[in-house]
């Protein structure tokens, strides 16, 4: 094939080729490059599985640049598939797990793509989905779970792409600025997009975050509670381990605290990945003081780490912590904290490659303690939304990626997070659009007005709070509210409080006063006595 002439994001480079051929190259066939429940392979026992995969793929048609979605749990068949994919030159599209059939389906229309892998486990969502996805031919599932294709789609086992008794030895050559990953979010927007990444972005975050502030080698092995379909997971448990020939841990279960203290137990990880959230309920757990002995490093991201969260875990684990923060869009960290150089309650300070700017409302810069639009530019960040133009034009500003995030920087280049710009709010590291969930809640008979929140719990994390106003003489129980939300949304963006109150604040032109919500609800929440009449907790 013919390659474009340039600079080096045109030289020739696969992304599988430099995560797994380059370790058979140096010698490291025999060590373990993943294992877990679903399975251990040996770094030269994945090169042959991910070949297999790919020829498997290539004999259904999938082609170079076109989009395979993956719905997969965490695991040997995900890890190789979306290597397999990328040595096809195809692109590889992991896709939340979390989804209803329904918000799998308009991600499957929006690919435009022809092949779904699908875990058994996830077969019935898979069912429900493809009726919606006109232009989907394949569906492969991983197990023996049942799975009817309706008519025009061919149903496959996974393990038939493995058996088919053919290899694809050599990479397609793909160059560095040829496509190569696309990740959903709803960034700062609310409506689902593809965030899509180049070949090259994933060599930067390894040779910037992984090598420079992880430290990462051979000797490491990595857990990360983050799945492969977010950023923050796909790096920490396919790109840094497979760069470094260390070995990736990777669990299908659902995390929990329980599972997580037994994979400590079991494989003895010495990177540990979470979000915030995660590690307050690992807290809460009341996990021996050993449950971390193996860790030589933890890592927190996706919402800001509270420096109380941040102390309470590393003076009862003596495990250190380094707080940071990445997006989808930059594929993974650009700020974080350093081992030896924590500063409680910061995020830390600019990783090597990454340039960072203040704004103010006119984009100009602004001094340091003053707060202002957090932008970054460094070679990891994407080329732009599939099809959304506009948007691309808002958030993607020449070089500059404009995060949606308040900072202020101090003298020290230490960066401190003062809350979204917008309205967007994480729930456990996961973006959740107050509008999607408030459209929900006005579908129910009862509901006259919705307005989502996120209000600090007890540990100093946002979680959704939705205050609603009722139709005049209608009822409605918030734990209804609550399941109401979790039979039409994944299950994430559920609001975890429902607050029944006569009106909602308003501005003279009729506008939500979401900031005045935001205090409402935290002084009602705060207040005892408002348990028992005007909200649920929902765990």
């Amino acid at each position: 094939m013919t390659m474009p002439a340039g600079d080096s994001a045109s030289k020739a480079f696969n992304t599988c080729a430099y995560l797994l051929d380059a370790r058979l190259a140096e010698g490291e066939g025999d060590r373990i490059a993943v294992t877990g429940p679903a399975g251990t392979l040996t770094y030269a026992e994945l090169a042959d599985y991910v070949s297999a995969l790919a020829a498997g793929l290539q004999l259904r048609g999938v082609r170079p640049e076109e989009r395979v979605v993956f719905f997969m749990a965490d695991g040997p068949a995900l890890l190789g598939a979306i290597l397999a994919a990328m040595r096809l030159g195809a692109v590889a599209v992991p896709v939340s797990t979390m989804l209803t059939g329904r918000e799998l389906a308009a991600l499957l229309r929006d690919a435009r793509t022809r092949v779904l892998l699908v875990s058994g486990r996830f077969a019935g969502t898979a069912q429900e989905a493809v009726a919606g996805a006109p232009e989907l031919l394949h569906v492969v599932v991983d197990g023996d779970a049942l799975f009817t294709p309706p008519t025009g789609v061919r149903g496959h086992r996974f393990d038939d792409l493995v058996r088919d008794g053919s290899s694809l030895r050599l990479p397609y050559s793909t160059w560095g600025d040829s496509p190569a990953l696309w990740l959903y979010t709803s960034g700062t927007t609310g409506a689902p997009k593809a965030a899509m990444h180049r070949h090259a972005n994933i060599r930067h975050v390894m040779e910037t975050f992984g090598r420079d502030v992880l430290g990462i080698t051979a000797d490491d092995s990595c857990f990360s509670v983050a799945k492969l379909f977010f950023a923050y997971g796909i790096g920490n448990s396919l790109f840094f381990p497979l760069a470094a020939g260390a070995t990736t841990i990777l669990d299908p279960a659902h995390p929990s605290p329980a599972s997580v203290t037994e994979r400590l137990r079991a494989d003895r990880p010495t990177l540990f990945f979470a979000v915030p959230t995660f590690y307050a309920a690992l807290l809460s757990a009341d996990l021996p003081r050993e449950a971390f002995a193996s860790v030589r490093l933890a890592v927190s991201a996706g919402e800001p780490l509270p420096a109380e969260l941040y102390r309470r875990f590393t003076d009862r684990f003596g495990v250190e912590l380094i707080d940071g923060i990445g997006t989808t869009e930059a594929l993974h960290i650009f700020i974080s904290n350093r081992p030896g150089e924590v500063r409680p309650g910061t995020t830390g300070r600019a990783v090597p490659g990454y340039d960072l700017r203040l704004v103010d409302g006119a984009g100009a810069d602004v001094p340091p303690g003053s707060p202002g639009a957090l932008l970054v530019r460094g070679e990891s960040i994407a080329t732009g939304y599939w099809c959304r133009t506009d948007i691309t034009r808002q958030v993607f500003q020449g070089p500059w990626l404009r995060t949606g995030d308040t900072y202020v920087a101090d003298a020290d280049g230490y960066y401190t997070c003062l809350g979204r710009t917008d309205d967007m709010l994480k729930a456990g590291g996961i973006w959740v659009s107050p509008t999607e969930v408030e459209a929900r809640l006005l579908r129910h008979p009862a509901v006259a007005l919705a307005a989502v929140v996120g209000v600090p719990d007890r540990d100093g994390l946002d979680k959704p709070v939705a205050c609603v106003v009722l139709e005049d003489g209608a009822s409605a129980d918030p734990a209804e509210l609550i399941e109401f939300c979790r039979a039409g949304l994944a299950s994430f963006k559920r609001p975890r409080e429902v607050l029944i109150v006569d009106r909602l604040p308003m501005t003279a032109t009729g506008k939500l006063q979401r900031y005045v919500v935001r205090d409402v609800a935290a002084s009602m929440l705060a207040a005892d006595g408002a348990a028992g009449t005007h909200y649920v907790r929902e765990g």
